[in-house]
């Protein structure tokens, strides 16, 4: 019949949740700040919204991604 889809992982791993973290609060103050009218923390969660790209990508390549040596996925 046909070939089961390997999972390919969704990103659960350190890296990527720590991104995602650091990202999500980023946008929550970023549109609490647009919304009171605080244009220089607007700027800030966009500027931690890029760092929250950065310390994902920079966790993957020291191993935390999804198939890093230093990632250990959980059983189901």
């Amino acid at each position: 019949m046909s070939n089961p889809i390997a999972d390919p992982g969704h990103g659960h791993s350190p890296a990527a949740w720590t991104a995602v973290i650091i990202m999500l609060v980023a946008f929550a103050v970023g549109t609490a700040a647009f919304y009171l009218d605080v244009p220089w923390l607007v700027y800030t969660a966009v500027a931690f919204i890029i760092v929250g790209l950065i310390v994902g990508f920079v966790m993957t390549k020291i191993g935390y991604g999804v198939n890093g040596p230093k990632y250990q996925p959980k059983e189901h």
